[in-house]
């Protein structure tokens, strides 16, 4: 599923990203693990390349260190990078179309299901509003705990047990806009293969129905499996779906390109019309 022409302005490409430690911190900083290096100027500028031929209206963002390295790939004045408030390094972070009118709401930290004496800290979910009126479009994105990712996630697994109290917290976040009557899309790395009979997306949709547009296909990305990167719309959102629209863009680089550690994810993206 490559990515496919730029469609019809009225419509909006929503997209999500996991930039695999999008970093450029020096090897051996404590707060990286020893095996990840600092991206190289040629590899974020191969990374950038990629954005422009992504070229999404909203893209969710995970694994971003800062804002200045996310705007290296979706750079001013064309767009806007919204960043969580984490002291982390593996941030979620939002590059949204600069004429598009954003509204941020307060980071889910609740999905930090640590203590605060944890050596280690979760992401928190970022959440925004996207344009007004009828066609607002609420946002969360999230990248969730791994290595859960086909296990029950009633498993006795520490992952599956830290992965269920996350899908809580999403649940209550989902339930909260089903109660506004807000259209809404929670999306980003969910480091789980979810599909319409998983436990966690039941329990996700236990107050009213939700479409996950990557139910049913296997991604093309790397050696072809099924997804972790979702995107789930619920409200109206759902309704706004284009047909058939969901793509997968592949790294298809020439000459030194395949020896760069781009991203051990492919880019995921749909297209919706709001009304």
């Amino acid at each position: 599923m490559p990515s496919g022409p730029a469609q019809a302005a009225a419509s909006l490409k929503l997209s999500t990203w996991n930039l695999d430690w999008l970093t450029t911190r020096t090897q051996g900083d404590a707060a990286l693990p020893p095996d990840v290096t600092p991206r190289t100027p040629a590899e974020l500028d191969a990374l950038a390349r990629y954005a422009r031929h992504l070229a999404p209206d909203i893209a969710a963002l995970e694994e971003v260190d800062t804002p200045e390295l996310a705007a290296r790939l979706f750079p001013a004045p064309s767009y806007h990078i919204i960043i969580s408030g984490d002291q982390v390094v593996q941030k979620v972070a939002l590059a949204i179309r600069a004429d598009l009118q954003v509204e941020r709401h307060a980071d889910v930290t609740a999905l930090d299901v640590y203590p605060a004496t944890a050596p280690r800290h979760l992401r928190s979910g970022l959440d925004l509003s996207i344009g007004s009126g009828p066609d607002t479009l609420r946002l969360l994105v999230v990248h969730l705990k791994a290595g859960c990712r086909d296990s029950s996630p009633t498993s006795r697994k520490p992952a599956c047990r830290t992965l269920l109290r996350q899908v809580a917290v999403i649940q209550d976040w989902i339930m909260e806009r089903q109660d506004e009557g807000e259209a809404f899309a929670v999306l980003g790395d969910f480091n789980r293969l979810l599909a319409t009979d998983d436990p966690a997306l039941r329990n996700l949709a236990e107050n009213g129905p939700l479409t996950l547009a990557t139910a049913g296909h296997a991604s093309p990305c790397g050696q072809g499996s099924y997804f972790i990167d979702h995107i789930i719309l619920g409200g109206a959102a759902r309704g706004w779906l284009q047909p058939d629209s969901l793509r997968v863009m592949l790294y298809r680089g020439s000459g030194q390109e395949p020896a760069m550690r781009l991203s051990d994810h492919c880019p995921v993206s749909v297209r919706l019309s709001p009304p």
